[in-house]
């Protein structure tokens, strides 16, 4: 796995030669922060020695070099998942080539479903901890030092201060953000109603089905995360609806402009 996360990060080196320190991960439907990039250098995750390709609608496939604001910055529009057939090691492939080019701040969005009573469809909830359900564990196996410990801490996942400072963004912008915890799931069927209760009774104020592989490995490998999530679809008893993938994209992209601002502005205070 080392020579693989070399080749590839080699790869990318010489294909792009731009150096930066944060990378952003866009989920379903989120990939329009793009848009307000000014784009350096963009290659298809086709081209790219050991990379996986993104299988699902709403994912690109493609990385991009480019400024935001007046940071640079790496983006990968489009992830992998675990229900795509996926082991948990190509799943955070990516986010360990990463750290392999200098990234050291990493920003990951997602479209979740809400289980808090008080959260409404379209929200935003910045994520202040998850629970991990996935049936693979991403550091499951030998360690390598060289990526980071064999237990890692998991006491403060999500940057607190990139969190007090995003709150204060959306205050300053006249928008109430959410604050919460993410429940991961491997997918892909949208959870029972049952299972909504579940994971709302275990603590989990919205739930999905990526972030937290990626998450743990970032920090595995010492990385500052920030995570921010769109409820797209209720879970909360009496108001659970049947949901379609292309209206959990529709809502994700119908509140991305909030998203995009507090990420830009996070991204500028760095």
């Amino acid at each position: 796995m080392l020579e693989k996360i070399k080749a590839t990060a080699n790869y990318i080196s010489a294909k792009a030669g731009i150096k930066c320190d944060t990378g952003i991960v866009l989920g379903t439907g989120l990939g329009g922060l793009v848009r307000e990039m000014e784009i350096l250098e963009t290659i298809p995750y086709g081209e790219i020695p050991h990379f996986p390709v993104s299988t699902v609608d709403g994912h690109a496939g493609r990385l991009i070099f480019g400024k935001l604001g007046s940071k640079t910055v790496l983006a990968m529009q489009g992830r992998f998942h675990y229900y795509e057939g996926y082991d948990m090691k190509e799943v955070t492939f990516p986010v360990r080539v990463m750290r392999e080019l200098g990234i050291v701040n990493l920003f990951v969005s997602n479209a979740s479903g809400g289980l808090n009573p008080e959260y409404r469809v379209g929200d935003i909830m910045v994520i202040r901890d998850h629970i991990n359900f996935f049936p693979e564990h991403p550091l499951r196996g030998r360690n390598e030092a060289s990526l980071g410990p064999r237990f890692p801490d998991m006491s403060r996942v999500y940057d607190e201060r990139l969190r007090m400072n995003a709150k204060q963004i959306a205050l300053e912008n006249n928008f109430h953000l959410q604050e919460g915890v993410y429940v991961g799931v491997s997918g892909p069927t949208f959870e029972t109603p049952a299972e909504y209760l579940m994971f709302r009774k275990l603590g989990g104020d919205a739930v999905g089905m990526s972030t937290v592989p990626e998450v743990i490995v970032a920090r595995h490998a010492g990385m500052r995360v920030f995570g921010i999530s769109i409820i797209t679809d209720s879970g909360v008893p009496g108001q659970i609806v049947e949901i379609s993938h292309e209206e959990v994209q529709q809502v994700a992209m119908a509140a991305e402009p909030k998203m995009t601002l507090i990420m830009k502005k996070l991204i500028e205070s760095l």
